[in-house]
């Protein structure tokens, strides 16, 4: 198996990121992007100004808004929004075409992890999943990161490594698919809470409580859905976590803030050109969570307030309220 021709499927800042990765040493990277303008601008003056403004992109990398041009590659890294995911795999004109799939969430309409979604649609393919902490301005200025490269088929696995791994991207492996996709799409609902409590500005200590408390929420999930508690302590669970909580940089924390600054939910995510995944995952991990019996008192929180059954002050009341447990629970 080799693999040297990388196609990035999705236009927006990671995905232009990880071609930026891609393509490092000159190597021919195509980039599928559905917005015109950022194909003409990446072909013509090697720059992404409506996701990367101000960031030269490497000259190896061709735009195309084209399927049938995906056929070229020898593997596809996957960076639609998680809702998309399905629609864009069923116009691959490849069957069976590794997909690296690079985003984080969980389909709303069925309640399936990514991984799930993309053997269902494309079932000769091999699939792998590409997580971590990863805001994709830095990686796309090539400042040191680590991810997690979670692949079931090995020999797959390491191929994919030796294409992207990095002095400056780490490429950790792992064969726990199901816990990379659960830690990548828990946090984003999270990182939501923890920018409520910034916006109330409730303090370092509060954030700090609710990663804390809210790991134990990712655990207690990611292990009922065939995870690894390694894998979830690891980068792309526990890592991935404490960036998304931590900064603006972060869709879902920045979507958090503003609510708990006092604006609309649904005017905020009208308002958006990004995704904060979190505010689709939301509603379906919660529905998961009760219907397998998983107490996420966190991830129900967010999602009554997206809702809108209940209101801030209303939902950190009953949040305050809750009794004390132990720890370990």
């Amino acid at each position: 198996m080799s693999i040297e021709k990388l196609a990035v499927i999705g236009g927006g800042a990671w995905g232009t990121a990880l071609a930026q990765v891609a393509a490092t040493g000159g190597r021919e990277t195509l980039l599928w992007a559905l917005e015109e303008d950022v194909v003409s601008a990446v072909n013509k003056i090697h720059e992404n100004p409506v996701y990367l403004k101000g960031l030269k992109l490497e000259k190896s990398i061709r735009a195309t808004s084209s399927f049938s041009d995906l056929a070229q590659a020898d593997a596809w890294l996957v960076v639609t929004p998680a809702q998309h995911m399905r629609a864009v795999l069923k116009r691959s004109p490849c069957p069976n075409m590794p997909l690296v799939l690079c985003s984080k969430g969980i389909e709303e309409s069925s309640g399936k992890l990514l991984h799930d979604v993309a053997q269902e649609v494309c079932p000769s393919s091999p699939v792998a999943v590409l997580s971590g902490p990863t805001f994709a301005h830095e990686v796309a200025a090539r400042l040191p990161t680590a991810v997690t490269l979670a692949c079931e088929n090995r020999e797959l696995g390491e191929e994919l490594r030796s294409r992207i791994n990095l002095p400056h991207f780490r490429t950790y492996c792992t064969d726990d698919v199901a816990g990379a996709e659960v830690g990548g799409a828990v946090k984003n609902v999270l990182a939501i809470a923890c920018g409520i409590a910034e916006g109330r500005g409730l303090g370092q200590n509060a954030r700090a409580a609710l990663i804390a408390r809210g790991f134990a929420e990712m655990i207690r999930f990611g292990l009922a859905m065939g995870g690894r508690r390694e894998t979830l302590a690891g980068l792309s669970g526990l890592g991935d976590l404490v960036l998304t909580c931590s900064s603006t940089s972060s869709r879902n924390f920045s979507l958090g803030k503003a609510i708990g600054e006092g604006k609309n939910p649904a005017d905020l995510m009208k308002d958006r050109r990004t995704v904060a995944e979190g505010a689709h995952t939301a509603p379906v991990l919660d529905r998961i969570a009760k219907e397998r019996g998983i107490d996420m008192p966190l991830v129900d929180a967010v999602a009554t307030l997206l809702a809108g059954r209940i209101g801030i002050g209303e939902l950190l009341e009953s949040m305050l309220s809750r009794p004390p447990g132990d720890e370990e629970d």
